[in-house]
């Protein structure tokens, strides 16, 4: 395994993440699987857990709390707040009000005292940069929370975020964590590029495109895999993008085995290789999916492998814009351009 600073907190944390979205009644994991992979994650040097207190409603947290009892201090500990977690509308966002009371459920759930890095899911854009930004800053002042992120924000907003920061004499985000792959490389025109202008540690979710560079998905083959049964409009190979990522998928497939790797490994060396990145995130839903991933752990792709790469791929290039969650929101509802 190797290490890396995330961003400029001073702390060291490995190339590869354990993400739990998985863990819980999303990936149908039980807390004996859920553990098992926390002991084979740590055995091989991962160093740093990700979760959310969206993740199954909280179960992802109660599960990652069980799974990392007597050995808190072994790890680096991440959640995620923002997004709804019940009908209630202030259950949801990033006001002070909410994020107070979040940051206490998703502690109560994972049986902790505090946690490493405390990131805003979701930018909400109702909610001021100051506001979300004071209560963090009042979070972390009383030991609850030790550094804070942003997780899928557009470049504008990071910037924004780290101007408020400055102004308000507030904490800032040190770490940003966007979709990132092979077949969605849209955030190396703008997100990362800010990131390391501002020195911001990297966290890539989704490194294998939701498993489409898993190895699973192959021209010819019935898709099966858990996350096409709840998104079937991804995978729906009449859909012009995602006939756009199979063709890309079946090139990317022939580099792997003339360059002596699995897909998988190309996929997520890939990821790490980019100077901006920390880390990829990679979420199993078993223990086989958990080793395979694993075997990524040291790959690193020479300059020709990643040549090859950016001729099926093109730098900077989305093959499914349709998919990105980082969309100034003026783009999706017309009512926010309209006059």
């Amino acid at each position: 395994m190797q290490y890396r600073t995330l961003g400029r907190t001073g702390v060291q944390v490995s190339t590869l993440v354990l993400g739990a979205m998985n863990f819980g009644s999303l990936g149908r994991t039980t807390q004996d699987e859920a553990t098992a992979m926390v002991d084979a994650a740590l055995d091989a040097g991962i160093n740093l857990i990700d979760t959310a207190d969206w993740y199954s409603q909280g179960e992802s947290e109660e599960m990652v709390g069980k799974a990392i009892a007597g050995r808190r201090d072994d790890l680096v500990l991440a959640t995620k707040a923002a997004m709804p977690m019940s009908d209630e509308r202030n259950h949801r966002g990033g006001s002070r009000r909410w994020l107070v009371t979040a940051l206490d459920n998703s502690l109560r759930r994972l049986g902790v005292d505090h946690v490493d890095l405390y990131q805003i899911h979701r930018w909400d854009p109702s909610t001021s940069d100051e506001e979300t930004l004071s209560a963090l800053t009042d979070l972390q002042r009383a030991g609850k929370i030790r550094y804070v992120g942003s997780s899928t924000f557009p470049a504008y907003r990071i910037v924004q975020g780290q101007w408020a920061a400055r102004e308000h004499h507030l904490s800032r985000y040190v770490t940003e964590q966007p979709g990132y792959s092979i077949l969605q490389r849209g955030i190396e025109t703008h997100v990362l590029p800010v990131t390391e202008q501002y020195g911001l540690g990297v966290l890539a979710w989704s490194p294998l495109a939701s498993g489409w560079l898993s190895g699973a998905i192959r021209e010819g083959r019935e898709i099966t895999t858990s996350r096409s049964s709840f998104m079937p409009q991804r995978f729906d190979t009449s859909i012009p993008s995602n006939r756009a990522k199979m063709a890309a998928v079946e090139q990317l497939a022939e580099l792997a085995d003339a360059s002596g790797l699995t897909l998988i490994q190309l996929a997520l060396g890939f990821v790490t290789a980019h100077r901006a990145v920390t880390s990829a995130i990679i979420g199993p839903r078993t223990m086989d999916h958990l080793h395979s991933q694993l075997a990524a752990a040291d790959t690193a792709l020479s300059s020709d492998v990643l040549d090859a790469i950016d001729a099926i791929v093109a730098p900077g290039v989305d093959l499914a814009p349709d998919e990105k969650h980082d969309t100034p929101p003026a783009l999706l509802d017309a009512t926010l351009r309209r006059r």
